[in-house]
This record gives C-alpha cells, structure tokens and sequence, in this order.
C-alpha cells in the first residue's frame, strides 16, 4: 500500500537541497528494538542503511516489549523503531476491526499519537501464531485454534507476561474462541524458551512466530486463526516526526519495498545459527543494493 500522500516533500532549489541534506547529515537518529531478535535485526538494517547516507544513528537494542519501547518512541528516548502493523493498531487502538492490510495500515495512521509517523509498510508479515507439536495436532486432530476448545481446559499455555492481557493473548482466545487452559506459562516472546518448552512437553500449546524456522524443523504445527484474532502484521518503520527528512523517508521505505516475509524466515534462521546481527543485516543490504 502507498502512504506516499503523507511524505511529500516541498519543491527545493539545488541550494536549498545541499543546505538542507547538510543539516540532515548532523541529526542523530536513536533507533530500537524489541526484546526479539528478529526486531534487533531489522533495526540493525535500519540504522546500517541510514548510516550509510551520513545519518548519525544511535541503537538502543532489546529495549522489551511493546508497553516498553512504545512510551520510549512517544517521549523521544527512541526515535525510530521496526514495527508490526496489526500489533502497533492493537496497542493503540484496541477496539479497532481491520484485518486487511489496507484496513490496519489506514487505521493505524489514524491512531497514531501526534509526533509519530507511520513510513511505507513493507509486503514481509509476521503473525503470532499458536502452535502445537505435530503428535498433539494428530492426538487430538487439531488443525484450527477453535479446534482446542473440547481440550484446552487440561492444557497449558506458553507465552510472553504480555500475552496474559493483550486482546491477542488470553482475553481474545477466551473471548473470541472460548479457550480457557489449565495453566499459563510465563516464557520469553515467542522465542527458544518458549519453542524449548513446547517441545520438551513443558507446555502443550505455545505462541510461535510464523516466521520462525523452527516450525519446519521441530516439526510444529501452526493452527489456523480461522476468527482472525490476529490481524495482519507488515513489518513498518515508526518514526519520531521531528526526524523524518526526505533521505530517511527513502531510504527505509527502500527497505521496506524489498523486504519479504522469506527474506524474514532466511535471517531468523541465521539467527538460529548464532551468526552475528550486523553481518546479517549487511548481508541483506549488499544483497539489495541499499548500502
């Protein structure tokens, strides 16, 4: 979808431009991430490409979740951080009933608080999803969340602390599937630890990333959320207003024209192999030619 409505710039002389791109250059840019690592990585392609066009960046890596780096964005302690569309909608606009890219995208533009601005989101997603081992899917022939709901009561959940009060973690499955589990299980988000515990059988269902590997390789199985309980979520740049130039509105919404949900599953399998973030996120950039 193109939001480029919202980031015209003005008609500029040639001077004009060399003056302006002279004071871009001196602003500095403190860009996050979430305590994820597929967040970290995008935020390093972030910073590594706008560094590359003479924007001094600070990183402020890990911050936490999203009651975390959301307060951060707003009071200018972080000026810049990757996001997911239908998660960011969520938090700000929680009675909120888009589902479609356009639907969430629009709306969320709407709901964002003054001083933040929404920058092209990209074609890469990555949903929430609930997943289960393939010999619990067959044990009780899951294929759809609401498939849980004759069992869920002698099951545990496995999650983020976050998931026990966002719409998309317990309320909503209560509210919108009528699952109610034995147990909740605090884990990390969505990551090893809780990946770990669904398949040592410390949890029976656990949220998984669908952009994660490991769902092939540790043979999971991902219900459909037949209800849409999740919505859409396109990886988008949220920006502090005050920094947005012409320079780093192109240049992440280069990125975001290029990224894809494989290019998503590619890295968090390097990731998975412990290569580092700056090489990967460099790898991507030479790759597209956006260094």
């Amino acid at each position: 979808m193109k939001l480029s409505h919202l980031f015209a710039a003005s008609l500029l002389s040639l001077a004009f431009c060399q003056v302006t791109h002279a004071a871009e250059a001196s602003e500095t840019i403190i860009i996050g991430s979430a305590d994820f690592p597929e967040s970290q990585v995008l935020a390093t392609i972030y910073a590594d490409a706008l560094a590359a066009k003479n924007i001094h960046v600070e990183r402020k890596m890990n911050i936490g979740s999203r009651e975390v780096y959301m307060p951060a964005l707003i009071d200018g302690s972080v000026n810049l951080m990757p996001e997911y569309t239908g998660a960011a909608l969520q938090y700000f606009d929680k009675k909120s009933q888009a589902k479609t890219t356009e639907q969430v995208a629009g709306d969320l533009v709407k709901a964002l608080p003054k001083g933040i601005t929404m920058l092209t989101p990209s074609q890469a997603q990555d949903v929430v999803t609930l997943a289960v081992t393939e010999k619990t899917a067959e044990k009780f022939k899951l294929k759809d969340i609401g498939d849980l709901k004759t069992h869920s009561q002698s099951m545990t959940l496995g999650g983020p602390a976050e998931w026990k009060t966002r719409p998309e973690g317990l309320p909503g499955l209560k509210s919108v599937y009528g699952l109610e589990f034995k147990s909740y299980k605090t884990l990390d988000v969505c990551g090893p630890l809780t990946l770990s515990a669904l398949v040592n059988g410390q949890v029976n269902v656990a949220c998984v990333f669908s952009t994660d590997p490991s769902i092939k390789t540790r043979n999971l199985v991902s219900l459909n959320d037949t209800q849409n309980l999740n919505p859409v979520q396109n990886v988008v740049p949220l920006i502090s207003s005050a920094k947005v130039n012409s320079t780093v509105t192109d240049t992440l919404n280069a990125i975001s024209q290029a990224l894809t949900t494989q290019d998503l599953i590619a890295m968090n399998a390097r990731l998975d192999n412990h290569d580092d973030y700056d090489v990967i996120a460099s790898d991507w950039l030479k790759a597209h030619k956006l260094n």
